[in-house]
């Protein structure tokens, strides 16, 4: 399980977190939806450990992150998927060193690697890409890039941010049904960071607003749909 327990974070004078707390049940996929700026991409990033709290602190597995050595923080980070919303795929590399990267600093075989890097990618629909170079490829696919990189790792949990961001709704579509896939079919936990609301609806179990660096509700998406919060229900609809 994640946990965030009275998290707060701030950047020079801008509080993005405030008091945020939030738990992350194994084996279902939540879902942070929010306004720019309330702080869902700094949240995730506290999971990994790229930031610190400035108070407050996250736990995956029962170990606070921040506390870490850097060899168990190393190890932590091995059991965790994290799909960049750009990608952040490396363009000197192939497809298949991008997906094998995670892999090689794990010091694998060579041949598991390789059956990893290729089971991945045949799972995200793009094994005959394997040679090619991000540039050589559509948003839609290096964004597929990215998610068989973070399951070539075989983890517990993977983290979203923005996966859909910037795609038509067929890819968008197409990246949805991998996320399922992925809990169902793989059996991991997803946290999701996203503004879209069809998205959001169609790959999560759980969501959980955050509105001024806080969760301002959490529920099923059965009861996020129905609710009659006004700020909640003004976000869905898209209203200013």
């Amino acid at each position: 399980m994640i946990r965030f327990i009275n998290v707060s974070k701030s950047f020079g004078a801008k509080r993005v977190l405030d008091g945020f707390t939030l738990e992350i049940p194994d084996g279902q996929t939540t879902v942070m939806m929010g306004y720019s700026g309330t702080g869902k991409s700094v949240a995730l990033k506290h999971i990994v450990g790229l930031l610190e709290p400035d108070a407050g602190k996250v736990e995956v597995d029962g170990q606070v992150v921040h506390e870490l050595s850097r060899e168990r923080l190393a190890r932590l980070r091995t059991t965790i998927g994290y799909v960049f919303q750009s990608a952040a795929l490396f363009d000197s590399l192939t497809v298949f060193d991008n997906v094998a990267l995670g892999l090689r600093q794990q010091r694998l075989f060579e041949q598991e690697v390789a059956t990893r890097v290729m089971a991945s990618l045949t799972r995200v629909g793009l094994a005959e890409s394997a040679e090619s170079f991000p540039a050589e490829l559509s948003g839609g696919m290096r964004k597929r890039v990215g998610i068989a990189r973070a399951i070539a790792l075989e983890p517990r949990y993977i983290l979203y941010d923005e996966p859909t961001t910037g795609l038509d709704p067929v890819n968008s579509a197409v990246i949805d049904e991998l996320m399922v896939r992925n809990k169902r079919d793989l059996g991991v936990t997803g946290v999701v960071v996203t503004h879209d609301m069809h998205s959001a609806f169609a790959v999560g179990d759980r969501i959980a607003m955050l509105y001024d660096g806080r969760v301002h509700t959490v529920g099923s998406v059965d009861e996020i749909k129905r609710t009659e919060d006004p700020l909640v229900r003004q976000f869905i609809e898209g209203r200013p």
